[in-house]
């Protein structure tokens, strides 16, 4: 045991800071920081490597896989173990601070991404897991075994706890990736200077004086990260982009980044790209003018006769709202997208309002910050026309708006009469995920048509069309009908009509066939899958 640490409970009876105590203390606030470091490393890993359940799955499992070799590691030490803690804690906190620096920063010039988020894992891992037995060994001077074990994992735990709550309601919504492990390193490093000055009278030789200048040190350069995280991750950010940064803000949900050419703005979320101003009408109007011509001539069925219910789930640019309004039968326009931050960046933003014509502050459509699935299950609405946009199926999460429930909750509020659209990606880079979803709204009860265009800057795009009524060559045959000449459209006509719903045969190597592709269901989500497995690599 090593001799410099007191071996009386009463030591320090007369403060409050207790050496018991303040280990404790420090418990909780390491376990409070690791776990929230482990969040910014998942968000981050699903941020530049994708796949949010994978990336969340390895990182946990591998950071308390590095716990457990700490914790192995720290049996060979036996002398000096405060000095141990506190410079665990100081470690920590340079670690733990430039963890967001260091990963945008190596994105700028290197592809090892990966890597540099696991190894940082590993690294805190490591030094969490070695700090616990340190303390229980300090800590048993001053606590008989059975309590001090539980009341050394306890505190730990509650850390977690707390951490975990600070991360979902603060950290990620309100400080960002960029602030948030700072705030992290501070605590770890207040831990430090707390054990360090409680303790002090029982460091050995130049220990004390060592400590307080490392500390000092520690401090100046976390103050130094602090004051030079923005440009640093600016930086890093700007060089994940071909083009100019023009606004970027990381949401409660997302990242959203605009960037610049010229006169053209490009979108992106989670640095996917949504649409470019150079030639999204090439992406929106296939999405809405072909449904809004098919329920214009087959009529409403709602209270105001003749007038269009229409639901838009996603497209919160507000460039699918701008294209609706575009038709005087409007009844109600309801646009239901998760992040109120892009329908906020959809409404004020001056890029945004000029693209989409205002759209989003037009009486007539009423934006609902809440999940589609939700807003479905809950609502007692039915619609004439449902506008399904949302991001690509890539992760878990997305999936679930591509499901087989998800498309009978659709079924259930589309009006005998009525017709939806759902974009669903590439039908040549992801033939599989493309096919998935065309069979699995078929399941959900709909006669479906698929569609595609070249979208300039995105490649080959595809939708799926779905009604109660007309099967997929009589569907065909009325799109290809329509003339849309009382409408202003950039690109859309009678012609492209035949083109979209041209398909040719199926050509790519490696297609199966429609009874070999599963359908797509909570219980079975197979589309994100399918996705992943396109040949994105020739994107």
């Amino acid at each position: 045991m090593d001799n410099n640490i007191p071996n009386s409970p009463n030591s320090s009876s007369k403060s409050f800071w207790t050496p018991s105590r303040t280990l404790k203390v420090a418990l909780f606030a390491t376990g409070l920081s690791g776990i929230v470091a482990e969040y910014v490393l998942c968000t981050l890993a699903t941020y530049f490597l994708g796949d949010s359940v994978k990336q969340f799955t390895l990182i946990v499992s591998v950071m308390l896989f590095s716990m457990g070799l700490g914790s192995r590691f720290s049996q060979f030490f036996k002398r000096y173990l405060i000095e141990l803690f506190i410079g665990c804690e100081l470690a920590l906190s340079i670690l733990v601070s430039f963890c967001s620096l260091i990963i945008y920063g190596v994105a700028s010039v290197s592809e090892w991404i990966g890597v540099v988020i696991y190894t940082l894992s590993i690294l805190i891992g490591l030094l969490i897991g070695f700090e616990v037995p340190l303390v229980t060994r300090i800590n048993e001077n001053y606590e008989e075994l059975r309590f001090n074990i539980s009341s050394v994992m306890e505190k730990d735990y509650y850390g977690s706890l707390v951490g975990g709550m600070f991360f979902v309601f603060i950290g990620r919504p309100d400080i960002g990736l960029t602030y948030t492990p700072f705030i992290l390193g501070l605590i770890n490093f207040s831990v430090g200077i707390l054990v360090l000055f409680t303790l002090m009278p029982f460091f050995k030789g130049k220990w004390q004086r060592n400590l307080k200048g490392i500390s000092l040190l520690t401090l100046g350069i976390i103050i130094f990260g602090l004051v030079s995280a923005k440009p640093i991750v600016r930086y890093g950010e700007q060089k994940r982009y071909t083009d100019k940064i023009v606004y970027e803000e990381e949401s409660r949900y997302q990242k959203i980044v605009m960037t610049q050419y010229k006169d053209d703005y490009w979108l992106y979320l989670n640095s996917h790209l949504q649409f470019s101003t150079f030639d999204e009408w090439l992406y929106h109007e296939p999405l809405v003018h072909p449904v809004m011509q098919f329920a214009t001539q087959a009529g409403s069925q709602s209270k105001k006769e003749g007038k269009i219910d229409v639901l838009i789930l996603g497209g919160g640019d507000g460039c699918a709202a701008r294209e609706v309004l575009k038709y005087d039968n409007i009844n109600t326009i309801t646009l239901v997208d998760l992040d109120p931050s892009m329908t906020k960046l959809g409404k004020e933003n001056l890029v945004l309002t000029k693209v989409n014509k205002n759209s989003l502050n037009n009486e007539r459509v009423k934006v609902r910050n809440v999940d589609a699935f939700t807003f479905l299950a809950d609502s007692m609405v039915f619609y004439d026309v449902m506008i399904v946009d949302f991001p690509d199926p890539k992760t878990i999460e997305v999936n679930t708006l591509y499901t087989l429930e998800f498309y009978q909750l659709c079924y259930q509020h589309l009006r005998p009469n009525g017709i939806m659209i759902t974009q669903a990606g590439s039908p040549y880079y992801a033939a599989k995920a493309f096919d998935c979803i065309d069979k699995t709204m078929q399941a959900a009860g709909f006669q479906t048509l698929p569609m595609h265009n070249q979208v300039l800057t995105m490649g080959e795009w595809g939708w799926i069309v779905g009604n109660k009524t007309l099967e997929s060559e009589a569907l065909k045959e009325v799109f290809r009908s329509f003339e849309f000449k009382n409408i202003e459209t950039k690109w859309i006509n009678n012609e492209a009509m035949l083109q979209i719903t041209s398909f040719g045969k199926k050509w790519k190597k490696g297609d199966e066939g429609e009874k070999e592709l599963e359908i797509n269901a909570i219980h079975n989500p197979i589309l994100y899958r399918y996705y992943h497995d396109g040949s994105w690599y020739m994107y």
